[in-house]
């Protein structure tokens, strides 16, 4: 019994160690894409940069939930996902409002953030991989994480095309896109915190 106990206490301690990691990583990547996007006036950038702070939020949920019950890792999913829902929907609102105001993305800069951004996003989601059959929290961690690496790429070639093409309405394409894809994560990190709720 005691070397089981000690298993799982070294096993929550790695999950700990993970998501404290994964949560100042995005913190870090949130600030520099703020300040990369308004740079590069790209609104993939700036959704991207928004979900980093999604997934950070998440991350802290994850961490409280490591000390409260069931029910608490149950409503960090849901939050998680209503944070994504609110998140997407801005996303989206941000492309219509850029559509009709006009904008002028970077290339240059949009493919230099994207490449970084990627290579954070791809250590944390492989992190993450070894619990995303776990607990209701740690699969909410990394469907987030895995729809930001998958962001990364659309924005990287969104990047390649302005500055080879000069067709900024591309920015606006993946930025809606991007914003999509959100909600739908969104949907599915509700669909498994009900489903969690249903098997008690």
């Amino acid at each position: 019994m005691s070397c089981e106990c000690s298993r799982i206490s070294s096993n929550t301690a790695a999950q700990r160690k993970t998501i404290k990691i994964a949560l100042v990583l995005n913190l870090a990547m949130f600030v520099v894409g703020i300040v990369a996007g308004w740079r590069a006036q790209s609104v993939g950038i700036l959704s991207d940069a928004l979900d980093m702070l999604t997934d950070a939020a998440a991350y802290a949920l994850a961490l409280m939930a490591f000390t409260r019950g069931m029910a608490f890792k149950r409503n960090a999913a849901r939050w998680t996902g209503g944070i994504l829902v609110l998140l997407g929907a801005g996303m989206i609102a941000e492309v219509i409002r850029r559509w009709y105001a006009g904008s002028e993305p970077i290339g240059m800069v949009m493919l230099a953030y994207s490449v970084v951004s990627f290579a954070v996003n791809l250590y944390v989601l492989t992190q993450l991989a070894k619990y995303r059959r776990g607990e209701i929290h740690m699969r909410a961690s990394y469907i987030c994480t895995r729809a930001d690496v998958l962001a990364n790429i659309a924005v990287f070639l969104s990047g390649g095309i302005v500055l080879a093409t000069g067709f900024r309405a591309v920015d606006l394409l993946v930025g809606f896109v991007i914003g999509l894809y959100v909600l739908r994560e969104a949907v599915e990190i509700l669909r498994e915190a009900n489903e969690a709720s249903a098997t008690i």
